[in-house]
């Protein structure tokens, strides 16, 4: 019998959802659950590579953030419409994929104005599901050109739970922690992990973003290996899970690559019997699409809808390196099937009792 998502839920307060990350990338808390034995130790990211040994293998996922939450304003009515970019579909017709927010009133024909000059409008051609909306942009800008103005418009997408603008209390801690940086250019630059290179995700792989330069350095310094591959986040993975029965959620298709130095990195590592550490549950998806029988990965560039949930056997990594999830989450079930459900979900019970902080901007837990 498979498990129920019901059984996936963790009261975390509203409070513990870090509304914006630490001064410095690699200051975060990390909570390190042993998955043999269910122990639990309190440690901070800075101690990561004394838990790893020379030849062991982190995998990174180094897909870059672009501007994706525009706000356009409905043709006659003016009203306010939030535009949230999805995927290109076509770059010489500049046809996407959008969210629309509100969605009632956006119809086919329907014009958006993004800017108050009109050099870009959004024509809405098409729907897709109750938020989702094909558009053309219109626009005299050449290719080139449209992308930068389209980029210049817009807003870094941080989750909704992140609030943009922030209360006073918010704002004042704030402005403690970074005084004088204005919050757009904040999350600019720090909701992007320093190794981003590959633009089209509209979500951050946020475990990534506990990494400096100067923590790399010293994992380098101790002779562990790090390799890239490339999952374009989508908003499929912070979709609610609308049923009970696991088996019955259909995931959104996501498009991932997986070069061929990865695939000698992982062979190297498997045939030394060094660890493998995933670093994202990205990360962890896309390395179980491409696995074979004995945890050997093949190259790889397409797209993956799996579902990872407790009970699931894992065959390339053997750690597992992650931010602290919202309850019922895709994410909190895959870490969940790593970890051993009882153990994950008591390490989450200790976690909220210690305050630690959850969420993209939020604190780190190793799994070994």
């Amino acid at each position: 019998m498979s498990m129920k998502l019901s059984q996936f839920k963790v009261r975390i307060p509203e409070e513990q959802f870090a509304q914006f990350p630490l001064p410095y990338r690699d200051d975060s808390r990390m909570l390190v659950l042993h998955r043999a034995t269910g122990e639990i130790e309190h440690k901070n990211v800075k101690d990561l590579p004394s838990y790893f040994n020379e030849g062991d293998l982190f995998v990174f996922n180094d897909a870059k953030v672009f501007p994706a939450r525009l706000f356009a304003q409905k043709e006659k009515t003016m009203a306010n419409i939030e535009v949230f970019l999805l995927r290109e579909l076509n770059h010489e017709m500049r046809y996407w994929d959008v969210l629309v927010d509100p969605a009632r009133k956006i119809r086919i024909g329907n014009k958006l104005f993004l800017d108050e000059d009109l050099t870009i409008v959004a024509e809405v051609i098409d729907n897709t599901t109750s938020r989702g909306r094909t558009v053309r942009f219109l626009t005299d800008y050449d290719n080139s050109e449209f992308l930068d103005r389209l980029y210049e418009l817009g807003h870094t997408p941080v989750p909704k739970y992140i609030r943009r603008p922030m209360t006073e209390e918010q704002q004042a801690e704030y402005d403690k922690v970074f005084p004088g940086y204005p919050v757009d250019e904040m999350d600019a630059e720090r909701y992007q992990t320093i190794f981003a290179k590959k633009v089209g995700a509209v979500a951050v792989p946020a475990a990534g973003l506990h990494f400096s330069k100067q923590l790399l350095k010293r994992m380098e310094i101790c002779g562990i290996e790090h390799q890239f591959l490339t999952s374009y986040m989508s908003l499929g993975n912070f979709k609610n899970i609308e049923v009970d029965d696991l088996p019955k959620h259909k995931m959104d298709s996501e498009q991932i690559e997986i070069e061929q130095p990865l695939v000698d990195a992982v062979d190297r590592a498997h045939a030394q019997e060094k660890h493998i550490c995933a670093v994202g549950t990205e990360v962890m998806r896309a390395l179980e699409q491409v696995a074979g029988t004995v945890g050997q990965i093949k190259p790889f560039d397409g797209w993956t809808s799996r579902f990872i949930y407790p009970p699931y056997d894992f065959s390339v990594a053997d750690s597992f390196f992650v931010n602290l999830y919202a309850s019922q989450s895709i994410q909190l079930l895959c870490v969940a099937a790593f970890g051993g459900y009882e153990n994950v979900m008591h390490a989450y019970d200790v976690a909220v009792e210690e305050g630690y902080r959850f969420g993209d901007y939020g604190d780190a837990m190793l799994i070994i």
